[in-house]
Parts: structure tokens; C-alpha cells; sequence
């Protein structure tokens, strides 16, 4: 055994004297041949320890081409795998780290080994300090690195901070991607890279399609929504993944993502964007095919009271069924805010067809309680979402928007301008009935 060592110590010895050669004359071929030669020594010899000292000291020798370290770093990456095990294997990543730490040329190769790293932290349990990895590394400054492999790795950035419940942080990362670069036609020719462009380098075999990123994106945003019970985000969300075209041509895939879109549609409170949405969501042809989500969602655009009873007792079971369906069951508060859902859109109603109605009547429509229906109407004022007014004392709400003396003014001008018109009218067709009927004499 040690005679094999010392055979590779002499071998090494001779190979690097050659290496300082070539480093000097500035022979980049020959630097490269001298550097990849001791490797594959110290690896065919299974020479671990030798293999990181050498790696080292490659890298530190005194004016080292970058074609010489990229070399090495490219070569040394595809000896990790060999590795006879993970102590082994976790010992060669990080001597490629510390070697390619700071440089350029090298960074697309240290983003994939810590990557690695991230991935052994990952399964040993280790899951803060995978993130903790993952972060150090900013994928969005490197311009040669592919697009997909620049996405792919923000995605797993994000995926990683939302296992460790580091919602802020997935937040800032997840904000590097943005929607529309899924949206690139990739039908299109790639454009021939122009003199003096950085070239763009192939993303490994490993990395998913950008349609299939889109879908990870999104499903990783449902995630980071579903923490805040942010509602209506998640439907967008849902809304993003039902475009895709593999999903849009598997009935089997799409009907769980439209019905996941109803659910969020009628959980997410009541404002502009939830009822442009409702409205572009009951023309989809598709919704005919889960009849039951098409009825409930035309309950909610039809300015009729809805009982709440009835209702859940006919989507109780559906409710129940979500969470054996894709993207799971939906929250624990799910059906507490439906609930509220009904009675704003009660309320809503209401407001419409009253301008004033006694609390008694407005609690008997909404099957609550005075008070309840008291503090229901108060959190929809306060949060803006119509205007009302109680006079507690006589027990009557005013739906009625209080006007200033200019709207006064200008309703009364307008109202007298509308009479004065009728008047016109009137005067018209009694002079014109006048005129025929005189005609009519004279014949």
C-alpha cells in the first residue's frame, strides 16, 4: 500500500512539474492537460484525501490560468457521484466551494455544488441549514447561467424557506421571478448568440421545462398565500396553473383546478378584482361539466338572499370531499369564512333592494341573531365594503349614502330639467292629436 502511494506521490510530483511549466509559458492546452491529469490520478488511485489537497493547492498555485480552475472544478464535479460515501462526498463539495468561492468564471459550477450540498442537508433532516446554504447564492446576477436553471434554483431558494416557515424571506425571494417570463412563447427560434455576447450555457438534463417551473411556481405561491388565508391570491394562483396547456387538455387534471378556483372564488372577500374574476370564471364552457360549483356560483352573482342551511347542506359533502383532491383540504377556517361569504352577500342584497329597514327584519333575512347581524353589517362598513348607518335607538339601518348640498342641487336641477321635458312632451302630443282631429273635422 504504500509503496502504490508513493508511486502516486512521484507521479504527481512529475505531473506537476510539468503543470508549473506550461502555468509559466502561459500554455493554456497544456495547463489544462497537467491539472486534469493529476486528478484523474489521484482519482483512479481512490485517493480521496489527495484529491481535495491537490484541488487546493491547483487553485492557490501562483498566476493559475482560469481555464486551468474551471477545468479542474468541471472535472472534479463529475467525481462526486464515485464517491464511496456521503462523508467522502460532502468533503469534496465543499473543498470545490472553497476553491470556486469568489470567482466569476466558476460561479455557475459553486451555485450547482451548493445546490448539492443543499440537497444532502436536506435529506439528513438539516433543513435550516440547506436554506441557509441555498441563500448565500444570488443566481439572478449570473449571465451565463440558463434561464430555466436560474428559475429552478430561486424556486427550490423558496421552497426550502417555506419548509422552515421563513414566510418573509420566501416572499423576497419568490418576488426575483417574475409572471411574465412564463408567459415566452417557446415556439420561437432561439436567437444565434452575437460576437462578444455571453454565452448562454445548457441547463443539466435535471432541470424541468419552463411550463413545468410555471406549474412549481405557482403551486409554491399557494403555499405562501395559503399561510396568510390570503383567499383570492390563491385564486389566481389556481387561475395561472388552469392556463397551462398539458393541464388544459387533461380533463382529469383540470376539473380539480377549476373546482379549487370556485372554493377560493366564493371564500375571498367581496371586491372588484374576486367579482371580475366570478364573472370571467361562469362564461369558462367548462364549468358545465362540475354543475353543482356552476349553480353555486351563479347563487353568488344573483342578487337573491341565500340560506345559509340549505346551502351547506347540499356542499357540505363536496366541501368534506376537497381535501382528498388535489392541493388538499382548504384550511381550517374554510368554512367559518363561507359562512361570512353568505352573510356579506346577504347583506349586500339587502343594501340593494332597502334603503331603510328595522334590525329585527335585516337579523330574520340574514337567519342571525340582532346582534350578530349588528356586528356583521359593522365589519362591511368599516371595511368599506358598502355604507350603512344604524340608529340604534329607533332600531333601523339606513342603506342610504349621506349627500353634501351640491348633490342636493344638482339632483333637484336635474330632476326639474326631466319634468320640464315631460311637460315639452306632453304639450307636443296634445297639439298633435289637436291638429289631426281638426283635419279630420274639416273632411
Amino acid at each position: 500500500m504504500e509503496g502504490k502511494n508513493a508511486n502516486l506521490e512521484a507521479a504527481i510530483d512529475q505531473l506537476l512539474n510539468v503543470e508549473k511549466q506550461m502555468r509559466f509559458a502561459g500554455d493554456v492546452v497544456g495547463t489544462k492537460k497537467a491539472v486534469s491529469d493529476i486528478l484523474q490520478l489521484c482519482f483512479e488511485a481512490k485517493d480521496w484525501k489527495s484529491l481535495n489537497e491537490q484541488i487546493v493547492n491547483l487553485s492557490k498555485k501562483r498566476g493559475q490560468l482560469k481555464q486551468a480552475v474551471t477545468a479542474m472544478v468541471q472535472q472534479a464535479m463529475q467525481y462526486i457521484d464515485e464517491a464511496p460515501d456521503l462523508e467522502t462526498r460532502i468533503e469534496l463539495i465543499k473543498t470545490l466551494n472553497s476553491v470556486s468561492a469568489g470567482k466569476i468564471y466558476v460561479e455557475i459550477e459553486r451555485a450547482r455544488l451548493i445546490r448539492r450540498l443543499a440537497k444532502i442537508k436536506e435529506e439528513q433532516g438539516l433543513i435550516a441549514e440547506a436554506a441557509d446554504l441555498m441563500q448565500e447564492v444570488a443566481v439572478e446576477t449570473f449571465g451565463a447561467m440558463a434561464k430555466t436553471e436560474k428559475i429552478a434554483f430561486i424556486l427550490e431558494q423558496v421552497r426550502l424557506c417555506l419548509d422552515r416557515q421563513d414566510y418573509v424571506r420566501a416572499q423576497i425571494l419568490s418576488r426575483k421571478i417574475s409572471p411574465r417570463v412564463f408567459e415566452v412563447d417557446t415556439s420561437k427560434e432561439k436567437k444565434k448568440p452575437k460576437e462578444g455576447d455571453n454565452v448562454v450555457e445548457e441547463p443539466p438534463a435535471d432541470i424541468p421545462s419552463l411550463l413545468e417551473l410555471k406549474r412549481i411556481y405557482y403551486e409554491l405561491m399557494i403555499r405562501y398565500y395559503f399561510h396568510n388565508n390570503d383567499y383570492l391570491e390563491i385564486c389566481r394562483c389556481y387561475k395561472a396553473i388552469y392556463e397551462i396547456p398539458s393541464i388544459r387538455e387533461d380533463p382529469s387534471q383540470w376539473i380539480l383546478v377549476l373546482r379549487k378556483i370556485c372554493w377560493y372564488l366564493i371564500l375571498a372577500p367581496h371586491d372588484p378584482m374576486q367579482s371580475s374574476l366570478l364573472n370571467c370564471t361562469l362564461e369558462d364552457k367548462n364549468l358545465s361539466e362540475i354543475p353543482k360549483f356552476k349553480l353555486l356560483l351563479k347563487q353568488l352573482v344573483t342578487m337573491e338572499v341565500i340560506q345559509w342551511t340549505s346551502l351547506w347542506n347540499l356542499y357540505k359533502d363536496e366541501f368534506e370531499n376537497e381535501k382528498n383532491m388535489l392541493g388538499g383540504s382548504l384550511g381550517d377556517k374554510a368554512a367559518e369564512d363561507l359562512r361570512m361569504r353568505i352573510i356579506e352577500h346577504n347583506i349586500l342584497v339587502v343594501s340593494k333592494y332597502y334603503s331603510r329597514i328595522t334590525l329585527k327584519r335585516l337579523a330574520e333575512l340574514l337567519c342571525l341573531t340582532i346582534q350578530e347581524a349588528e356586528k356583521h353589517l359593522s365589519e362591511m362598513v368599516v371595511s368599506k365594503a358598502l355604507v350603512a348607518k344604524i340608529d340604534r335607538p329607533m332600531g333601523i339601518v339606513c342603506f342610504q349614502v349621506a349627500k353634501d348640498s351640491n348633490e342636493i342641487l344638482n339632483s333637484w336641477a336635474s330632476n326639474l330639467e326631466k319634468l320640464l321635458d315631460l311637460v315639452e312632451k306632453s304639450c307636443h302630443q296634445i297639439h298633435k292629436e289637436t291638429m289631426v282631429h281638426k283635419a279630420a273635422l274639416k273632411v
